[in-house]
Order: structure tokens, then sequence, then C-alpha cells
């Protein structure tokens, strides 16, 4: 495969996933990101975690987990709590506010992908999952 193919794929692919963030964006309408759902889904699944858990999982750095947190719990989508047993710790607990965000995220999320996909037929869409699963195993 040329070098130019690889790079065709790989810009339709980022153009794709762009396009999909964006309209997201514009339908999910809470003026919160991709990345501030992504770390209200961490905290979900793990009941609570420490900025430093969701750093290393997510791939961000403390000062940018610091600042999204500091957007979810402005909104009183995520609280600080205190640890019992050493006061120097602080989790994140996410609160119902937040889970119902959440889910309205994975909500709109989906209903979107699902339209997008829907353009493609049937072949086309076992092609992709072919594809896609060949590429992640």
């Amino acid at each position: 495969m040329s070098e130019k193919t690889i790079f065709d794929i790989l810009h339709q692919m980022d153009t794709f996933t762009n396009s999909v963030m964006i309209k997201w964006n514009k339908t999910f309408n809470e003026n919160l990101g991709v990345t501030h759902v992504l770390t209200l889904g961490y905290i979900n699944r793990n009941e609570k975690s420490r900025p430093s858990d969701i750093s290393k999982e997510l791939g961000l750095t403390p000062p940018t987990v610091t600042h999204l947190v500091e957007k979810l719990v402005q909104k009183k989508l995520v609280e600080r709590v205190l640890d019992d047993s050493d006061r120097r710790i602080i989790y994140l607990v996410i609160t119902e506010k937040g889970k119902e965000v959440l889910k309205r995220a994975n909500v709109e999320g989906q209903k979107l992908r699902r339209e997008l996909f829907l353009k493609l037929n049937e072949e086309e869409r076992e092609q992709l999952l072919a594809l896609y699963a060949k590429l992640n195993s």
C-alpha cells in the first residue's frame, strides 16, 4: 500500500471523527466537550476516582484534568469528597445530575452514529465491521 493511500485513509478517518464530534457538540448542547463526557463516564464506572487515576486512564495531563473537573464541579455533575482515612486524598464522585447528563450524552451519540451509519447499506456495514474488527485485533 502506498504512503499516499495510508495518508488518505487517515485523513478520511480524522475528517469523519471530527465531523461526528462537531455534530454531537451541536446536538448535545450542554456546553461540555467529549473529554468532559469521557471523564464523567470514567468517574461513573469507578464510583469514586482520584484525578491522577483519570489522568492516567484518559491520557490527559494533570492540569487538563483539573480544568475539566472544575467545570464538572461548577455544573454540579461531580462532587469532591475527602477520603475518611487520609484527608489529603480527594475523590471525585458523579452526582445524579451527572448521571443524567452522561446518559443523555450517550443517547445523543448513539442516535448520531446510527444516522451516519444508516447511510451505508447492509453489505457496507458488514465490511466496515470486519475492517474495524481486524484493525482492533
